[in-house]
């Protein structure tokens, strides 16, 4: 049975597209099939992976519509066992079209239940906001990680989010889970940055990865290659960090 993680937080710039994509790489990496699924209309998690957005037919928008199956939408990624569901700009008529349907937060859930089996790993890339795509990738999803930048405003917007969860696990999945926090864009030279991973471990101690990503060129870079980390550059520190991600997760729960 595979496991859905969305990657969520509606504050942007924050690393959940880096995360889906290296996390995805990394999981593929160590021999587990991977599912990632772009809900995001900017489809940065689509070309991060080499896929020309421009050519997407099928993609999560189809999939919400029940027009098309994932396997239809399925298409194979630059990374070794990654599979990718696109995105595209259309996505953003999503929420306006599904606000008048019936079950509007269960479509993405729905969609998938002939495909979780397939796959050892599910990974949603969700949009920056709190919106219906949002809703609809926590109520499909086993768990959550929230990306958190060691910046200022780190913390602003945490518990906003914090409550939109428990009022998911209350109303629409009681089964969702906090795969866990994940500090990101960490500058060990800043005071700042060190100050944030102190306050975030104080509030929330066992909810945060120990793993922790670093600020690395090279993360910056390997998208505009349309490759993830670990085929851009293996040995870089990005590298590291996301393949030592993987393994605390595949460790969780196993």
């Amino acid at each position: 049975m595979g496991k859905i993680i969305a990657i969520a937080n509606q504050k942007g710039g924050v690393g959940k597209t880096t995360t889906s994509i290296n996390l995805a790489a990394s999981l593929g990496v160590l021999e587990k099939k991977v599912l990632l699924i772009d809900a995001d209309p900017q489809a940065n998690a689509t070309s991060g992976l080499g896929i020309d957005v421009e050519t997407v037919e099928i993609g999560t928008y189809q999939i919400l519509e029940h027009s098309n199956t994932p396997k239809e939408a399925t298409l194979k990624s630059s990374s070794p066992n990654v599979d990718v569901i696109p995105s595209h700009i259309d996505l953003v008529a999503i929420e306006i079209e599904l606000v008048d349907k019936e079950n509007r937060e269960y479509m993405l859930k729905k969609a998938l239940e002939s495909t979780k089996d397939e796959y050892d790993y599910i990974i949603i890339d969700c949009a920056p906001s709190l919106g219906l795509l949002t809703l609809n990738a926590l109520t499909a999803a086993d768990s959550v990680v929230i990306p958190i930048q060691c910046e200022y405003f780190a913390l602003e917007g945490l518990g906003k989010l914090l409550n939109t969860i428990k009022s998911i696990q209350k109303i629409h999945n009681p089964e969702l889970d906090i795969e866990g926090l994940l500090l990101t864009m960490f500058d060990s030279r800043l005071r700042l940055s060190n100050q944030v991973v102190e306050e975030v471990q104080k509030h929330f101690n066992d909810m945060v990865f120990e793993t922790i990503i670093q600020r690395n060129v090279k993360l910056s870079e390997a998208p505009s290659f349309g490759e993830s980390i670990i085929n851009y550059d293996a040995t870089s520190k990005g590298a590291t960090n996301y393949l030592h991600l993987a393994q605390e997760i595949i460790k969780k729960n196993s």
